[in-house]
């Protein structure tokens, strides 16, 4: 499931051969992968992560490409830096109360009219599907150090950082 909304969001981000793209909260590198196997290759693509274990299983990056440890409530990037940015499967696992802050940190070191996509599980609607992630949001709650990544998020609630227009569904998007 994760590929598919990574390949989703990736298509929605739709970077071009000449722009710069921040992955933040790279975790184990699936947004890298698929933009380095793309149609279309970003000549600059900047993974970073709070975490250094998470940082060691990136794959190998094409010249050009580069890791970084950074945490997104405070990316170390000036104004504007890049043109594009993915935040997939990292927001749920900030508190409540940080999102607004990274989410204006990820504003910032976007220039204008750069795009944001982000990828967050979420509690579908109605279904078996909504029984199994009800139990996992549950679990997750439970035992937030082993299985916060099991969290949905609905971001649509969230204070939203001024001059953002969102735009929330199945996927979320931004553009800024």
């Amino acid at each position: 499931l994760e590929r598919s909304a990574v390949h989703t969001a990736l298509q929605l981000l739709a970077p071009g051969q000449d722009e710069r793209v921040i992955d933040a909260g790279a975790g184990t590198g699936e947004a890298l992968r698929q933009l380095a196997s793309g149609p279309v290759r970003p000549r600059a693509v900047t993974a970073v992560d709070l975490s250094a274990e998470m940082l060691a299983q990136l794959p190998a990056m094409p010249t050009g490409w580069s890791a970084r440890l950074a945490d997104i409530r405070s990316v170390p990037f000036a104004d504007g830096s890049f043109d594009a940015a993915i935040a997939s499967y990292v927001l749920h696992l900030l508190p409540s109360h940080d999102l607004p802050t990274a989410l204006s940190e990820l504003r910032r070191v976007l220039r204008p009219g750069g795009r944001l996509v982000t990828v967050t599980p979420a509690v579908p609607p109605h279904g078996a599907g909504r029984l199994v992630e009800l139990a996992l949001d549950r679990l997750a709650w439970l035992a937030p150090a082993r299985l916060g990544g099991l969290h949905a998020l609905d971001p649509r609630p969230a204070p939203v950082p001024t001059g953002v227009t969102p735009r929330c569904g199945t996927w979320n998007f931004a553009r800024y």
